[in-house]
C-alpha cells in the first residue's frame, strides 16, 4: 500500500524546503519517493515535481477569471481539485508503490475549517493510501508566548479537522539559539506542558494583557488544550542528517511504515533501525544540541564528517587534497550476521537552500 506525508503549515514554515530535504534524504536511504505539489501558487519548486496541481489549475488564472484574491483563489483551486479528483488519482497511479510527499498550500483555512483538502485525502485513503500529516511551525513562535499559544491552538485545530495520524514539528530549530533566551527549556514547549505557566510572560509581553478578563481567557484556553491532550512537537533542522533521521523515525511509526514492507536493501536496514527505541533523541539531547552547546556540536559534526571522508579515501588509495572540499564517498559494506548489508550511504546528508 502507498504511504504518504501531507506537509501542512503556515506560509514561511518551510514546507517546500522540507519536501526538498526529505526527498533527498529518502533517496539517500534507498526509498523510492515522489513529491506532489498541491500549491497552485507555487510556480517554482526546488524539488523534482512528479505531479503538479498547476497542470490542472493555476492561481493567477483563477484570480483573473473569477476576480478573487489570493486566499479565495487558493480555496477555489482546491475545490477544483476536489471536483476533478480523478485527475489526481490517475496521476498517482503512475508512481506505483512510491512513498509520496504532498506539498500543501500555506492557507490555514484549508486544514482548519475548509473541507476540500480533507475530502481529497479521505478519498485517497479509501483506495489504500496510508497518510501522516506533518504540520510544520516556524520555531520563531517560541520567542513570544502569545505566538506559541496561538500556534498550539492552530496545531490542535488541524489535528481535529484532518483526523489522521499527525506529527507536529517545530522547524528551523537550528535558528533558535540566535533568538532571545527562552523562559523555559525546550522540553516545556515540545511537551506542551501547563500553559498557565506562561501567564506572567504574556502579561509582560503587552500592557493590554494585564487584566483579569484576559487572565481568565488564557486559563480557559490552557485547560481546553490540556483536556484534549493531543498536541506535542518534534523539532527539525532540515540540513542536519541526525535531525532528519529522528523525524523520519517518528513519522514512520505514526503511519505504520515501520511495520510494512520495504522497497530496497537500505530500506530494509532502515526498518530494522526503526525498531530500536534507543536511537530516538530525547528532549534533553535537543536542548543541549540546539541551544546550550550548538556551536560545539556543529564543530564536532563537521570534524567527524571530514575525518570519515579522509578515512574512506585513504582506504581506497585516493589522494586527499586538504585545500579542496571533499565529496562524500560511498562507505564500504558493513555485513551483519543477522541482517546482511548494513550500509547506509555516506551522502545521506541533505543539501537544501532556504529561500531569502
Amino acid at each position: 500500500m502507498p504511504f504518504a506525508q501531507l506537509v501542512l503549515g503556515s506560509p514561511g514554515a518551510g514546507k517546500s524546503t522540507y519536501c526538498d530535504g526529505m526527498h533527498q534524504f529518502m533517496g539517500a536511504i534507498g526509498r523510492a519517493c515522489s513529491v506532489v505539489n498541491l500549491d497552485p501558487a507555487n510556480d517554482h519548486t526546488n524539488y523534482p515535481c512528479a505531479l503538479d496541481i498547476r497542470d490542472l489549475v493555476k492561481l493567477e488564472d483563477v484570480m483573473r477569471e473569477d476576480r478573487l484574491g489570493p486566499n479565495g483563489g487558493i480555496l477555489y483551486a482546491l475545490e477544483e481539485l476536489e471536483n476533478n479528483y480523478e485527475w489526481l488519482e490517475e496521476g498517482l497511479k503512475e508512481f506505483g508503490e512510491d512513498y509520496i510527499l504532498f506539498d500543501c498550500p500555506g492557507q490555514v483555512e484549508l486544514y482548519t475549517h475548509h473541507n476540500s483538502l480533507r475530502n481529497v485525502f479521505y478519498k485517497l485513503q479509501k483506495i489504500g493510501f496510508r497518510f501522516v500529516c506533518v504540520h510544520l511551525s516556524d520555531s520563531f513562535c517560541l520567542t513570544q508566548p502569545s505566538l506559541y499559544v496561538s500556534n498550539v491552538l492552530l496545531s490542535l485545530r488541524a489535528m481535529i479537522q484532518m483526523d489522521m495520524p499527525h506529527v507536529n514539528v517545530l522547524s528551523k530549530i537550528d535558528k533558535i539559539a540566535s533568538y532571545d533566551e527562552l523562559p523555559f527549556n525546550l522540553e516545556y514547549y515540545t511537551d506542551v506542558d501547563d500553559l498557565t505557566h506562561l501567564t506572567p510572560f504574556l502579561e509582560a509581553e503587552s500592557p493590554g494583557m494585564r487584566n483579569e478578563k484576559f487572565g481568565r481567557l488564557h486559563e480557559a484556553i490552557a485547560h481546553m488544550i490540556e483536556s484534549y491532550g493531543l498536541v506535542r512537537y518534534e523539532v527539525l533542522a532540515v540540513e542536519n542528517k541526525k535531525s532528519m533521521m529522528h523525524l523520519l523515525r517518528v513519522i514512520d511509526r505514526a503511519g505504520g511504515y515501520v511495520f510494512g514492507g520495504a522497497e530496497g536493501a537500505n530500506d530494509t536496514v532502515w526498518a530494522v533501525a526503526m525498531r530500536n527505541e534507543a536511537s530516538m533523541m530525547d528532549v534533553q539531547d535537543i536542548q543541549e544540541r540546539w541551544i546550550d552547546h550548538k556551536d560545539e556540536y556543529d564543530r564536532l559534526e563537521r570534524e567527524a564528517e571530514e575525518e570519515e571522508q579522509r578515512r574512506v579515501q585513504e582506504e581506497h588509495g585516493m589522494e586527499v587534497d586538504e585545500s579542496q572540499p571533499q565529496p562524500a564517498p560511498s562507505a564500504e559494506a558493513e555485513m551483519d550476521p543477522d541482517f546482511g548489508d548494513m550500509t547506509i550511504p555516506e551522502d545521506i546528508g541533505v543539501r537544501v537552500v532556504r529561500k531569502k
